[in-house]
């Protein structure tokens, strides 16, 4: 389902060439037909090269604040896509005074795009997308993480991608970091809820359910 996007909202962002990038973005949104993901190749994240799913602008901007608030300056975005939320990331990393996204897309095309988006955004020096399977580009992160989005692709069987991810960033993620789940996968909520894994969360009502989880312990 198309996403709707408000025009006329203000987003905390104030850099016009920012904007004018996310809005040419909004733009040129396109999404495959329905039944694209009840064939054969729905889950081959190649046949579906020529779309960039991206997150919800409302999503891009809680990111944003959150980050400027708490002074991030190291961040993943999984999975970049074409950029959109690794614009909203790094747009936060050079307001807070510098930082880096490390972005992970696991198809070059899409790497290549997200990278220009970046660039005509003017925020290309404030990210590492790093092109691969997510579960070996985000093995080593350099340091603590403060933030992590979590979005990536379905997977035909066994532990989702966002679950499988989750293990590898919760133990990179600072005490006080958050994590932004788009997709609700049902095994990544048993984890993000669960008290022994050192989180706690919150469903907020944008998109299809926007889970945001703080780590505590």
């Amino acid at each position: 389902m198309p996403i709707e996007i408000n025009k006329n909202k203000i987003s905390p962002i104030r850099d016009s060439q920012v904007l004018r990038v996310i809005e040419r973005m909004n733009d040129d949104r396109r999404h495959p037909d329905r039944s694209a993901f009840d064939g054969p190749l729905r889950h081959d994240a190649e046949a579906f090269v020529d779309f960039g799913f991206s997150i919800h602008p409302d999503q891009g901007d809680l990111i944003y604040l959150l980050c400027r608030a708490m002074g991030a300056i190291r961040v993943v975005d999984f999975a970049t896509s074409v950029g959109m939320s690794a614009i909203y990331f790094a747009a936060a990393m050079r307001d807070n005074g510098g930082g880096h996204v490390i972005g992970s897309e696991l198809v070059q095309a899409k790497v290549d795009v997200a990278r220009k988006n970046l660039a005509d955004a003017g925020l290309a020096e404030y990210a590492d997308i790093r092109q691969g399977d997510a579960r070996k580009t985000l093995g080593d992160l350099g340091g603590p993480v403060d933030f992590a989005l979590i979005d990536g692709w379905p997977l035909p069987e066994g532990p989702s991608l966002a679950r499988q991810v989750i293990d590898i960033v919760a133990p990179q993620l600072r005490v006080g970091g958050y994590v932004l789940n788009d997709n609700a996968e049902p095994d990544f909520l048993e984890y993000i809820r669960d008290p022994a894994n050192g989180f706690i969360s919150i469903t907020i009502p944008i998109k299809r359910g926007t889970e945001l989880a703080l780590k505590v312990v």
